[in-house]
């Protein structure tokens, strides 16, 4: 859809989003190049093509705001109040290998809190979004209320390195637990696609390790779990994205609880 000015940045934030799932529908299956950044890192024609999307139609509509890019780096004043944070294709090993499991995610960031965000499905259509105080699901141009569920009992860890908490905590370590398999199924999608799949009650919860202030993968995942009504924190109860705590969400207290009590016992 058009921008203009008069657009909300909840607004801009999905057509971003869906703009940048776009291009990742159109490229999947092609062969494309790789583009090494680490040991077992790489980013693909189809990152850098979603990522150009995203950002030219934020630039477009808001060109006063800063810009990081998993891609592309940041642009704008450092101390930016208001600056956007994009990951054109967060699980890019499943899509290169053409698994369907990826998702797109945009979010705004004012001083200190995230107050847009969206988390876009390429292949189910879906988008998954908030204005900071809501917490929508969007199909077929249909909105509806995103409502937790620990029902399922699934939980999503995240098992990729590198691992910054160790030795004091190591997922693997978690799912050996035998209190975990008691209660709690593990599941790995390898994207934060699954973060937003918690505020929409088809995960349990998502656990990870690592360094999120200023996250491009996990910003837009968490303002919607807690738009949602989820339970938030670090790996030890801590407020999320003030350090290296990592990520516990979860769709409600109960299991948030049982959960920081079995990433204790590892430790």
């Amino acid at each position: 859809m058009p921008i203009i000015d008069g657009d909300t940045d909840a607004q801009l934030a999905v057509a971003a989003a869906l703009a940048g799932a776009a291009v990742v529908r159109d490229l999947y299956g092609k062969r494309l190049a790789r583009h090494e950044k680490s040991a077992g890192d790489f980013a693909t024609t189809a990152d850098l093509a979603a990522e150009r999307a995203v950002v030219d139609l934020l630039r477009g509509a808001r060109p006063q705001d800063a810009v990081t890019g998993e891609e592309g780096g940041s642009t704008g004043a450092a101390d930016a109040h208001r600056r956007w944070l994009v990951d054109p294709l967060c699980g890019t090993l499943n899509y290169a290998v053409h698994t369907m499991l990826v998702g797109v995610n945009v979010a705004l960031r004012e001083g200190t809190a995230i107050t847009a965000a969206a988390t876009a499905d390429p292949f189910s259509g879906e988008v998954f979004w908030t204005d900071g105080v809501r917490a929508r699901v969007r199909r077929d141009g249909t909105d509806e209320e995103l409502t937790p569920s620990a029902g399922s009992a699934l939980v999503d860890v995240n098992l990729d390195p590198p691992f910054p908490s160790a030795p004091g905590f190591r997922a693997v370590r978690l799912l050996g637990e035998p209190g975990f398999t008691e209660r709690f199924r593990p599941r790995v999608i390898s994207s934060t696609l699954a973060v937003a799949w918690v505020a929409a009650g088809r995960r349990a919860a998502y656990v990870t390790d690592g360094d999120l202030r200023d996250s491009v993968h996990f910003a837009a995942g968490i303002a919607l779990c807690r738009a949602a009504g989820c339970t938030v924190t670090g790996l030890y109860g801590e407020p999320v994205l003030t350090g290296s705590g990592g990520l516990v969400a979860a769709a409600d207290a109960g299991t948030h609880a049982a959960l920081l009590e079995l990433i204790r016992s590892t430790g």
